[in-house]
């Protein structure tokens, strides 16, 4: 026992209260001390004495080392000393995440855990392990188990984050540390936030968690964590080969069984849940994925088949959630916003209360005054013996205020298409500006052939000219020439012709829906504005003689009027149909789902790519998941509230079928596609827009910009050499199973871009962010501001536009108001769509925007990263301030002037709730 104080100079080293440190020698690659060549004298200090740096730019670059004293520098040529290892504690400061509301049986359960881990060590345990190997054994090297303190002491802590600590034994010559087990002997889960190991001489040695770790009766195997350094598969420490091989078999599952929602299997399934075929014949759907209906595929969850239908999968109908896996669930806030708060209270309470207050003869609007008075007065609802669930309906601003006579009054907040010029929408500029700043920027394209032409198989549909003549736009063309304007760039158009025709037939047969399929022609005016000029309307040919295409041209006379606000309407719900099924859930949605699962599957969480994308998959599988149980599923919101019903889903694979490419997905390709603009090597970002006030495009520019720079900044870090990207084996299998498994039935199309060199890399990870975040954002939180009032943006047409010989011709002539109305969504389907819209467009407070991260100054121990993205964030802020400057300039008229909103679809910050503005990290809603 003397000797052993002498040589520790002082105290054992086994009390609880000191650490070894000093100045550390480190080997040039890994820091690990070599056995056998030096002498062993640490030097103890208290352990409060230990510094933890937090702060990036007081990270000290190079890995941490076990403490060692200089004592064993100087001792480094007197090798015939004996050598002998001795053991040293090191702290863990564990932070647990609580739950702001628990349930009666989860709060039995907690008590129940503290009890039993005070009392018969029912704990958390954690084993740290090194990078190093034993040379005995070739098993990593590992600390003794140690049990988190005072856990039955702070189970009544109501704070939201509580921290314990652990006191972990390791050898002199242990290395340095590069991941920790747990394992949760209580009976119930935690969220494991982040454990901070103090002890070592570089300082902290950070493990970002952000995971829930199961009881081990449900899941025995221990939960591995890494820390904060990454590594590329090749330079993987032999400490941590095995547990990074392990941890990636753990996540792949083997394909089998039903999952448990406590699972953390990441694995791939067609669409074949979203019909009911047990219900009846009126909810089959078809699968979607497979040689007869392409599409990408989704988070499989191992469902039983249906009864009457084994290639279906049995529904789970709501509240019970369908899975995915742990980690990719809603935070308890993101729940209450959504899943747990406003949208079930919608689709639960809200809208069965809604059906029943509304009487067969008050199923239509009669007037605009009646939409008016949801934003005014509410709509009154018969609650009765639903009371009680009323009072307790977490709506937020839905609900307005409980009558004690037992009626609710459901009030919506007044649509921002609304606040600064109520007859806005009436407009030919609103209803033009929309398309290049409104909800949907992404369907406009440059007029370069006139007429247009469709691609459509004449065979199949019938003569395809267009009925669209130079003399229907020849008068709005400021004395241009048709040819002239289309050299000079000023026609533009939005052609739905081809998407909605070959579904005409069954959507125009279903009850209460009508529909055209159309093109719209705009003219670019020497105000640099948009003005809508003619409007085709097209059906399927009836017979050889059937007049199926009229055009409609500006309004001369009052019936003209009526007949061109119907057009628009009809443009606005094809628009407002793809919009929603191709835009923005196929291409923000559905398409990034493969390229998550992949990625969970075949990058290591220590992989750099990995720490790249985290923030960017944040929640996806969850509301994709969500969107599958109670929006695009047979007789979901989709279908009731858009005009092509039950085929919705049906145009969406046909838009994946034939019009989707992911390299054509970036911004730049996008706009090249469409025309809109040209590669341009003398501007900023190498395009000339042929639209100059394109408010989406601008913005999206420098969005775009600020995340490839930073990508790029990312990969050539990592990636010097494209030999390096062709040689990662991770990175090579998450891109070959994103397209070859994740995207199969499109996986021998020879436009997919090669993963061969850095800027492969740069270019396939910047498109994946900007989907993620800006484009998404981009078509998403204007949902409620624009489409919330429902004659500016119609998702659904009840009517089709009189002709003159047609019956209800005298109807419309005797009260046109009445039959626009009629055309229009009726009082169910519209406060339907509104209250779910308004949903949709709020953001959660747990909302991370772009340029911020969880943990920003340790989710990666490259102090180098750190930096470059603290540049990253500080650009983010400044395209902000240029948005707003945007938005104040007089000469841009698609953001700027009387009643015209400003475009801030694409400004970086937000607050939560409605507020039409906000680039989230990743699609979360």
């Amino acid at each position: 026992m003397a000797l052993t104080k002498e040589i520790m100079g002082g105290r054992l080293i086994d009390g609880p209260s000191f650490v070894t440190t000093s100045r550390m020698f480190m080997n040039q690659r890994l820091g690990m001390v070599k056995k056998n060549q030096f002498l062993v004298r640490p030097v103890l200090v208290p352990l409060q004495q230990i510094r933890r740096q937090e702060q990036v730019r007081r990270v000290v670059k190079g890995p941490p080392v076990a403490v060692i004293s200089e004592d064993i520098i100087k001792a480094n040529n007197n090798t015939s000393l004996p050598v002998k290892a001795v053991k040293f504690k090191v702290r863990a400061l564990v932070t647990v995440r609580n739950k702001h509301k628990e349930d009666l049986k989860e709060t039995i359960v907690k008590q129940l855990d503290a009890l039993t881990d005070n009392i018969i060590g029912r704990n958390v345990v954690l084993e740290l392990i090194s990078t190093e190997v034993d040379p005995k054994s070739k098993e990593p090297k590992r600390s003794k188990k140690a049990a988190l303190r005072d856990w039955s002491k702070k189970s009544n802590i109501k704070a939201e984050r509580v921290h314990y600590t652990a006191e972990l034994t390791v050898d002199s010559d242990f290395g340095v540390p590069g991941a920790i087990t747990v394992s949760n002997k209580h009976q119930q889960e935690f969220f494991l936030e982040t454990i901070t190991i103090d002890g070592f001489a570089c300082g902290p040695v950070h493990f970002p968690c952000n995971s829930w770790v199961q009881s081990k009766k449900d899941h025995p195997a221990e939960r591995i964590f890494f820390s904060n350094k990454p590594y590329l598969p090749s330079e993987t420490p032999a400490g941590l080969k095995a547990l990074r091989d392990k941890e990636l078999s753990n996540l792949r599952g083997d394909g089998k069984g039903v999952r448990k929602m406590s699972d953390r299997i990441y694995d791939f399934d067609v669409y074949n849940d979203l019909g009911n075929p047990d219900k009846g014949n009126h909810l089959v759907r078809p699968r979607l994925g497979g040689k007869a209906i392409p599409y990408p595929r989704r988070c499989r969850t191992g469902r039983l088949p249906m009864d009457s239908d084994i290639n279906a999968e049995s529904r789970v109908e709501k509240p019970t959630p369908l899975y995915v896996p742990r980690d990719e669930q809603f935070e308890e806030s993101k729940q209450i916003t959504f899943s747990n708060g406003r949208l079930r209270a919608v689709l639960h309470t809200l809208i069965p209360a809604i059906k029943a207050s509304i009487s067969a003869d008050n199923q239509d609007f009669s007037s605009f005054s009646d939409i008016g008075v949801l934003y005014k007065e509410g709509l009154l609802l018969k609650v009765g013996l639903q009371d009680e669930i009323w009072k307790n309906l977490p709506l937020l601003k839905a609900v307005n205020k409980i009558q004690e006579s037992g009626e609710g009054q459901l009030k919506y907040d007044t649509p921002k298409i609304l606040s600064r010029d109520k007859l806005a929408w009436l407009r030919d500029d609103e209803f033009a500006r929309e398309t290049v700043s409104g909800i949907n920027p992404v369907s406009i394209e440059r007029l370069r052939v006139f007429p247009p032409r469709s691609s459509l198989d004449p065979e199949i549909y019938g003569p395809l000219e267009s009925a669209l003549k130079e003399e229907h736009i020849l008068g709005h063309l400021n004395g241009l020439s048709v040819s002239q304007a289309l050299e000079e760039n000023k026609l533009f158009m939005i052609d739905y012709h081809d998407i909605y025709l070959p579904f005409l037939d069954r959507i125009n047969a279903l009850d209460g829906r009508k529909a055209y399929a159309t093109r719209t022609i705009f003219f670019l005016t020497p105000l640099g504005t948009l003005k809508p000029v003619a409007i085709e309307l097209s059906l399927p040919p009836a017979g050889p003689n059937s007049r199926s295409k009229r055009v409609v041209t500006p309004p001369v006379d009052a019936t003209g009027s009526w007949i061109w606000q119907l057009a628009k309407a009809h443009v606005c719900s094809n628009d407002a149909s793809v919009h929603q099924l191709v835009h923005h859930w196929l291409r923000t949605h559905a398409s990034l789902e493969p390229f998550i699962l992949a990625a969970h599957r075949q990058l290591s969480a220590m992989h750099p790519i990995f720490k790249l994308l985290d923030p960017h998959m944040r929640y996806t599988l969850e509301i994709n998941a969500l969107a599958r149980q109670n929006l695009i599923n047979g007789d979901g919101v989709i279908e009731s509230c858009f005009t092509p019903g039950q085929y919705s889903m049906e145009i969406s694979a046909a838009a994946y079928k034939n019009f989707w490419r992911f390299d054509k997905e970036s911004l730049h390709a996008d706009l090249i596609r469409r025309g809109m603009a040209v590669p341009d090597p003398t501007q900023p970002h190498g395009l000339k827009l042929l639209l100059e006030d394109y408010p989406y495009a601008q913005d999206g520019l420098l969005i775009w910009s600020a995340i490839e720079n930073w990508v790029r900044t990312y990969v050539e870090h990592y990636y010097p050499d494209s030999s390096i990207v062709c040689n990662d084996k991770e990175l090579q299998a998450w891109y070959s199973e994103s397209v070859n498994v994740g995207h199969f039935d499109l996986r021998d199309a020879d436009w997919w871009p090669k993963l061969a060199t850095s800027d492969d890399l740069i270019w396939i990870l910047t498109v994946l962010i900007w989907l993620a975040s800006a484009q998404h954002a981009a078509l998403n939180f204007g949902q409620y501001p624009y489409g919330g009032y429902v004659p500016n943006r119609p998702t659904l047409m009840r009517r089709l536009i009189p002709e003159e010989n047609d019956p209800e011709y005298a109807n419309f002539l005797a009260d046109p108001q009445k039959y626009f109305l009629l055309a229009l969504p009726n009082v169910l389907q519209g406060t339907k769509l509104m209250a779910v819209i308004d949903t949709l467009s709020t953001h959660s407070p747990d909302e991370e925007y772009i340029g911020e991260r969880q943990q920003p100054s340790i989710w990666t121990g490259d102090a180098e990263m750190i930096e470059a993205f603290y540049d990253f964030s500080a650009e983010i802020q400044q395209i902000e301030q240029e948005i707003n400057r945007r938005n104040a300039d007089p000469s841009l008229k698609h953001r700027c002037g009387a009643g015209v909103l400003p475009y801030e679809l694409l400004a970086p910050s937000s607050g939560p709730g409605v507020t039409c503005r906000g680039v989230p990290n990743s699609v979360t809603i």
